[in-house]
């Protein structure tokens, strides 16, 4: 799994520990997006992409990725993906393989041919080599299938291709196989980064600056951001719906914060980029932490706390037994802050000082937030965190011996 599904899924530790840390929900953070958005026009993807939006996401954010810095030519899981396909004991695997190794080659001649992370260029290129840029991507990205999902993998295009006919499968088919639309997307979206904020942002910075696909020194978790630009960590999303910010990009975001242990990037600002309207939004790290209520705002002592939770169980599963899950429980109770006196009991930070009683609360929201969080089972006063559902059981059908037997008894 996931820092990703590990954040979407509301029974993992990883989600649990979060939504107590960060006691004003995602709400302060996506009016404070709102605000920021600037997006007059939404593009939106042609009918043929489809089922395939998730690696037309996946292409553009590489384009992207590009256009800043060319040091990682070939993204590393792409190259991952295209040495599992070797792995597979049949003739489709080999040549998936070899026509990968191709792609590869000619991807890595073509970026740093075109020069894309050339300030003195413009972010983008001609049009037909854009196009065929975005189809080599594409390909790319199917590859990053295998590695990430390998059973979605089977149902690419690619793979299905290369099943059907191993000998006639070739690099220029494979570049083929893309729908135009899913091209003709992946240009759109770089253009109109090429004529907004994202490019401005571009020029500002070097290519030494930026580190594309940041991850991090953990072997608990498997994370990577898209882009460190000179202390700003940017995530780029190519959601059609743009004009919301979902809780768990927000927590993603922060969880990349949190995984810098070694302050790695010297990360100081935390940014979204959303290819289909434009909007580059980004707020400094104090400030988001503020936004989301955070009750740590020391960095350190957070990351110390979150370092704790990966370290003690499998953070992005959902537990199921119940030894694992007061396991779980024990630990979460055991890394919840503690409102000092005089502090907040939702958000842990100072009350303003009252001449007649230690306040409570610090403010009419966090007092409003406490009984929901302890409905949720966040705070002391509330009902016991709810136990996972169990583990559905598999119904075992009879074979085909069994039914024979079956209908032969009914029979007499």
């Amino acid at each position: 799994m996931s820092l990703t599904s590990g954040l979407h899924c509301p029974r993992t530790p990883l989600r649990r520990f979060l939504d107590r840390e960060l006691s004003a929900g995602a709400h302060p953070l996506r009016k404070s997006f709102r605000a920021r958005d600037q997006g007059d026009q939404i593009l939106m993807p042609g009918p043929g992409v489809d089922t395939e939006a998730g690696n037309v996401g996946t292409a553009i954010d590489y384009r992207l990725r590009l256009a800043f810095t060319s040091a990682v030519p070939v993204d590393p899981v792409a190259s991952a993906g295209i040495q599992l396909t070797g792995t597979y004991d049949s003739d489709p695997g080999q040549r998936m393989r070899e026509v990968g190794a191709e792609l590869a080659a000619r991807l890595e001649e073509t970026v740093l041919g075109l020069q894309l992370d050339n300030r003195e260029l413009p972010m983008d290129r001609t049009h037909d080599e854009e196009e065929d840029l975005a189809r080599m991507l594409i390909a790319a990205a199917w590859y990053q299938v295998n590695c990430r999902t390998p059973i979605g993998f089977a149902f690419t295009p690619l793979a299905i291709t290369a099943r059907e006919d191993p000998d006639a499968f070739t690099l220029e088919r494979l570049l083929e196989l893309p729908h135009r639309d899913m091209v003709t997307d992946v240009v759109a979206q770089l253009y109109k980064a090429a004529a907004g904020p994202l490019d401005a942002l571009r020029a500002r910075t070097r290519p030494e600056d930026c580190t594309p696909g940041p991850t991090f020194p953990t072997d608990r978790i498997s994370a990577d951001a898209d882009l460190a630009v000179d202390g700003l960590l940017l995530d780029f999303k190519s959601t059609r719906y743009s004009r919301t910010l979902r809780q768990a990009e927000a927590w993603q975001l922060l969880g990349y914060l949190l995984l810098d242990t070694a302050d790695q990037y010297r990360i100081d600002t935390l940014g979204l980029y959303l290819s289909r309207s434009g909007t580059l939004a980004s707020w400094p790290v104090e400030e988001y932490l503020e936004l989301l209520g955070a009750c740590r705002r020391d960095i350190a002592e957070f990351r110390g706390a979150f370092t704790e939770l990966l370290e003690g169980c499998t953070a992005d599963a959902e537990p199921y037994e119940q030894e694992e899950e007061d396991r779980v429980r024990l630990l979460l109770r055991r890394l919840a802050p503690v409102a000092a006196p005089g502090h907040c009991l939702v958000c842990m930070q100072r009350c303003p000082d009252s001449g007649r009683r230690l306040r409570e609360f610090c403010s009419a929201w966090c007092r409003s937030r406490a009984q929901t969080l302890r409905n949720k089972g966040l705070l002391p006063g509330g009902p016991a965190l709810l136990l996972p559902r169990p583990r559905k059981q598999r119904l075992e059908l009879p074979g085909d011996a069994e039914i024979g037997s079956l209908t032969a008894r009914l029979r007499r």
